[in-house]
């Protein structure tokens, strides 16, 4: 399936029938034109952090449930009904990191379309280690010994910060 069908995403994923819809059409292939809105700067860090998914090989599956990145003066969150990402500059500042947050958010939206607990400890837990393994690909795929030093540090912190769960 390609995003040019007739049966359009829905326009937010919130009551069971629009869940159902959503993930009936991403079991089907669907995949989203990711759009960032925010500041020049940000857009560009954003764009920086996308190329490093890209990268690791997770492109696909990030697009498969996230739709948008947009910038906003507040705590970067998922928004689950928009498909969406609300971020703030600082969440963009660290490309690398802001690459980590969008694949664990990105897990998450999968997690909630899946009917999945999606936040509280075991939640975290398996966000961070989501966050983990893409640090590890991208590590590992990058030419760029500047990006493997910051994943390798990212890593060791998400490391000991699960130490606590």
């Amino acid at each position: 399936m390609n995003n040019k069908d007739p049966i359009e995403f829905p326009k937010r994923i919130y009551t069971e029938d629009e869940v159902k819809q959503a993930k009936t059409l991403i079991d089907n292939g669907y995949r989203h034109r990711v759009k960032i809105k925010g500041s020049t700067d940000f857009k560009k860090k954003a764009k920086q952090a996308i190329d490093h998914i890209r990268t690791a090989g997770y492109y696909d599956f990030f697009r498969t449930y996230i739709e948008k990145i947009e910038e906003i003066d507040g705590l970067t969150q998922l928004r689950q009904s928009e498909a969406g990402i609300w971020a703030n500059k600082y969440a963009a500042g660290n490309p690398v990191d802001a690459a980590s947050i969008l694949v664990q958010k990105a897990n998450q939206m999968k997690e909630y379309l899946e009917g999945t607990l999606y936040y509280g400890g075991q939640a975290e837990k398996r966000a961070g280690q989501k966050r983990i393994e893409f640090l590890e690909k991208l590590k590992n795929r990058s030419r760029e010994k500047e990006i493997a030093a910051e994943c390798e540090r990212l890593i060791k912190l998400w490391k000991e910060s699960s130490l606590v769960y």
